[in-house]
C-alpha cells in the first residue's frame, strides 16, 4: 500500500473537482437503450451504467438515475433492444442523449435507421453491428444500505435475439477490438476506445 491515500466517505461528498467513482469502475460500454411506448413512438437513449450479468441466459442490465422515457417504455412493453455504440458511431450517439420532448424520436434527431427487431417491437439501430433484443426480467429501484429508497432503477432484460455484423467474427471468435467498441469513462466528456495492441491473454488455473 502507499504511503498517501485520498481518503473520503461518500455521504460526506468527495472533496474533488469530479467525482472519481466513474474512473475508477471503468471503462464501462455503453447502455444504448431502444425502447417504444404504447402508441409506438421510438426511443433512443445513451446510459454509462451498463453491463453484463449472466450468461446463461443472457441477462443485460442498465441503471437509469431518475424515472426517464426508457424506464417507462420497457416497463409498458417488457422489451428493449440494446446497440453496441462504435467509436464511428460515437457523435450519433452523444446527439441522443439530448432532453427532448416525450415521444420525439432520437433515431431521427441522430440521422439513424430504425430497423424492427425479429422477437420484440423496440427498433434496433442499423448502423450498430452489434444488437441484442431482450424482454424485461426485471426493474428494481435501489436503495441505501439502511434500506432507503433512492431515484434510481436497475433495468435488466434476457437477450433473447443477438445480431453481430458477420465482419467482426473471425473464425466463428467475436473480434472486441474490431468494432471498436465506446467506453464511458471519468470525467464529464470522457470516452475510451480499445485496440488489439492492448490485448493480453491470461490462462485460467482451472483450464491449465
Amino acid at each position: 500500500m502507499s504511503a498517501k491515500r485520498y481518503y473520503y466517505e461518500p455521504a460526506n461528498g468527495h472533496g474533488l473537482p469530479h467525482d472519481p467513482l466513474n474512473a475508477i469502475v471503468g471503462p464501462r460500454p455503453i447502455g444504448w437503450i431502444a425502447s417504444c411506448n404504447a402508441q409506438g413512438q421510438r426511443n433512443l437513449a445513451p446510459y454509462s451504467f451498463f453491463n453484463c450479468f449472466n450468461y446463461r441466459p443472457p441477462i443485460i442490465g442498465f441503471a437509469s438515475s431518475g424515472w426517464k422515457d426508457s424506464v417507462q417504455n420497457i416497463l409498458d412493453s417488457k422489451e428493449f433492444v440494446w446497440n453496441l455504440t462504435t467509436r464511428e458511431l460515437a457523435e450519433q450517439m452523444n446527439e441522443t442523449s439530448a432532453t427532448l420532448p416525450r415521444g420525439e424520436d432520437e433515431f431521427a434527431r441522430a440521422g439513424l435507421t430504425p430497423v424492427p427487431g425479429r422477437k420484440v417491437k423496440a427498433s434496433l439501430v442499423a448502423e450498430s453491428p452489434v444488437n441484442f433484443e431482450c424482454r424485461l426480467s426485471q426493474c428494481i429501484q435501489l436503495t441505501t444500505a439502511d434500506g432507503a429508497e433512492i431515484d434510481t432503477w436497475l433495468v435488466l432484460g434476457e437477450v433473447v435475439a443477438v445480431h453481430i455484423d458477420e465482419t467482426l467474427l473471425i473464425d466463428g471468435i467475436y473480434q472486441t477490438a474490431l468494432a471498436k467498441p465506446v467506453l464511458r469513462a471519468g470525467g464529464p466528456s470522457a470516452y475510451y476506445t480499445i485496440e488489439e495492441s492492448h490485448r493480453f491473454d491470461l490462462i485460467r488455473p482451472d483450464a491449465r
